[in-house]
C-alpha cells in the first residue's frame, strides 16, 4: 500500500525518542510523517514541486521519497524496519529495510541543498546509517561507535549536512553490518547538479538501482545471514528476474542508468546491442578524455558505476551480469555434473521408490527451465521468463532495455515483446549442408615441391636432431 499525503501541509507529530544533532528546537516541533511503499512496482519519477527543479530518476522497482522544506531544508524521514519484499511473482522474502521496501526509497536532493534525515529504529537491534561517498561532517558519516552513538530500537536520530557535490551514493547502515546488509538494508542517493556542469549531459531517462545478494534455502523467507560468498539469489533492487522490470526507452533517447554494488562479489554488467560511456563513479563524473565506449562494465564491491548511451536501435536487448550463475535462481552448489551421463535404467529404479523422482542435467541445465517439477513453497525455478519465442532460460540478474519509436517521452510503461521486420530473425536452414572441409588428423610434412592436400594444415619439415642429454645427480655427500 502506498501512502503519500501532501507534505506541505505539515506532518503530524510522531510519539518517538529523538535524539538531537545539531538541530533546533524550532525544527524539530514535528518530525516529517513517514511515507511507506509496499507495492514492488517501479514507481514514476517523483518531480519535485518544492526546491530546485532537476530531472528526477526512476528506480527500477523501486521508488522516490518525497521530502518537505522546513525553512529552506529539505527534510527525508527514513523508517529502519522488518519488512516482506517481493522478489519475484511467487516468492517473498522477509528482510530489514526502510519505509515498507528493500532496498530503501532513493533520496534525491540539489548540490548545495541543507538535507535533514530522521531515522526511526523499528529494528529488534540497533543501528545507523552511512551515507556513502559523501562529502560531509564526520559525526554525520553514521559509523557507530565510532562516529555516533547506535540509534537504539524505538529512538530517532537525525542526519544534517549539505549536499557538497552532484553524483550517485548509496546508504546503508554501519552498525552489525554483516546482518543487517545480508538482510536486504541499503538505499540509492542521487545529487543533481545545480547549475550546468560541463561533465554532466542531460539525458531523457535517467535509472538507478542496487546490486544485493541474498542466501535464502528453498521454500525459507528469511536470508541466512552467515553466508560469505555461495549466495543463491543475485538481485536488483531485491528482484530477481522474471520479477525485475523492463527499462522502456524510446528510440534515440539519451539513456543513463546508475548502478551500486553492495553484494560480496564484483559484477561485469553487459548491455545487447549498444555501447556506452563510464560517465560517473562514486568520485563523480569521469573526465571526458577518460571515457571510451564499452559494452560491459565491471562493477566492483561497494562501487558506483554510471553508464549512458544513445537508445538508436530499436529492440528488447538482453541487459544482465555476465557471471552465468548470477543469472539463475536458487540452486544448489554442490550439484555434480552430469552432462553425458546415461541414467535412464538407474532413474526407472529409483522411480520405483521415488515417484516424483526425475533425472536433471544429463544433456545440460536447460532442461531445468522447461520441467515443470515439484518445487518447495515460497521458491521460484532456478531458471524462467517466457518471451516471444519460448523460455529465456534466465533469472537473477536479468532484464531488458526495451527500445521503440512510439515510446512517448516520459512514458515508462512497458511497451510488450518487439515486432521483428520481416527477415530479422534468426531462422532454421532447411536447404542441403554442403560437407565440410576437414583438417587432417596427421598432415604429411611438406616438402620442397610437395603440395598440401586439401583440408590438411601445411607444416614446415623439422629436421631430425639428436639431442644428448647429461644428468648429474647429486649426492648427500656434495659428490657426484
Amino acid at each position: 500500500m502506498q501512502t503519500r499525503r501532501n507534505f506541505l501541509s505539515g506532518a503530524g507529530s510522531i510519539a518517538a525518542a529523538t535524539s538531537i544533532a545539531s538541530v533546533s528546537s524550532v525544527a524539530m516541533a514535528a518530525l516529517p510523517e513517514p511515507v511507506m511503499q509496499t507495492k514492488p512496482d517501479t514507481m514514476p519519477p517523483l518531480v519535485p514541486n518544492t526546491g530546485r527543479p532537476y530531472n528526477p530518476v526512476v528506480t527500477l522497482n523501486g521508488w522516490t521519497l518525497p521530502w518537505r522544506m522546513n525553512q529552506g531544508v529539505k527534510e527525508f524521514h527514513l523508517v529502519a524496519e522488518p519488512v516482506v519484499r517481493e522478489m519475484a511473482p511467487g516468492m517473498k522474502a522477509h528482510l530489514w529495510g526502510y519505509n515498507g521496501q528493500s532496498p530503501g526509497p532513493t533520496i534525491e536532493v540539489v548540490e548545495g541543498d541543507r538535507v535533514r534525515i530522521f531515522v526511526t529504529n523499528k529494528l529488534p537491534e540497533h543501528t545507523s546509517i552511512h551515507w556513502h561517498g559523501q562529502r560531509l561532517p564526520n559525526g554525520m558519516d553514521g559509523v557507530s561507535g565510532l562516529n555516533q552513538p547506535p540509534i537504539h530500537p524505538g529512538k530517532t536520530f537525525v542526519y544534517e549536512f549539505i549536499a557538497r557535490r552532484p553524483g550517485t551514493f548509496m546508504y546503508h547502515p554501519h552498525a552489525d553490518e554483516m546482518t543487517q546488509m545480508a538482510m536486504g538494508m541499503m538505499g540509492f542517493w542521487v545529487t543533481h547538479p545545480k547549475v550546468k556542469n560541463p561533465l554532466i549531459d542531460d539525458v531523457d531517462r535517467d535509472f538507478c538501482f542496487l546490486l544485493n545478494a541474498y542466501d535464502i534455502d528453498p521454500g525459507a523467507y528469511t536470508p541466512k545471514i552467515m553466508t560469505m560468498l555461495d549466495f543463491n539469489l543475485w538481485s536488483w533492487n531485491s528482484r530477481i528476474f522474471p520479477g525485475i522490470d523492463s527499462l522502456n526507452v524510446r528510440l534515440n533517447d539519451r539513456v543513463r542508468i546508475r548502478i551500486g554494488n553492495l553484494t560480496m562479489t564484483n559484477h561485469p554488467i553487459h548491455l545487447h546491442g549498444h555501447e556506452f560511456l563510464v560517465t560517473g563513479t562514486d568520485g563523480g563524473p569521469t573526465p571526458k578524455s577518460s571515457r571510451q565506449y564499452e559494452v560491459t562494465q565491471d562493477i566492483a564491491v561497494g562501487q558506483m558505476r554510471q553508464i549512458e548511451f544513445l537508445a538508436d536501435e530499436p529492440g528488447d536487448w538482453a541487459f544482465h551480469c555476465h557471471k552465468s550463475h548470477h543469472t539463475m535462481n536458487a540452486m544448489g552448489h554442490d550439484v555434480p555434473t552430469m552432462i553425458g551421463v546415461d541414467h535412464r535404467g538407474m532413474a526407472k529404479k529409483i522411480a520405483k521408490l521415488i515417484p516424483d523422482y526425475m533425472v536433471m542435467g544429463e544433456r545440460g541445465m536447460a532442461d531445468m527451465a522447461e520441467m515443470e517439477m515439484p518445487l518447495p513453497e515460497n521458491t521460484v525455478p532456478m531458471m524462467t521468463g517466457d518471451g516471444p519465442f519460448g523460455s529465456v532460460e534466465m533469472g537473477g540478474m536479468f532484464s531488458m532495455v526495451k527500445v521503440r519509436k512510439e515510446q512517448k517521452p516520459g512514458d515508462y510503461s512497458n511497451p510488450g515483446w518487439y515486432k521483428h521486420p520481416p527477415g530479422e530473425v534468426a531462422f532454421e536452414w532447411k536447404g542441403a549442408l554442403p560437407e565440410p572441409a576437414r583438417f587432417a588428423a596427421d598432415a604429411p610434412s611438406t616438402q620442397q615441391g610437395a603440395v598440401p592436400q586439401r583440408g590438411s594444415m601445411p607444416s614446415k619439415a623439422v629436421p631430425k636432431t639428436d639431442f644428448e642429454v647429461q644428468i648429474r645427480k647429486p649426492t648427500s655427500h656434495g659428490k657426484h
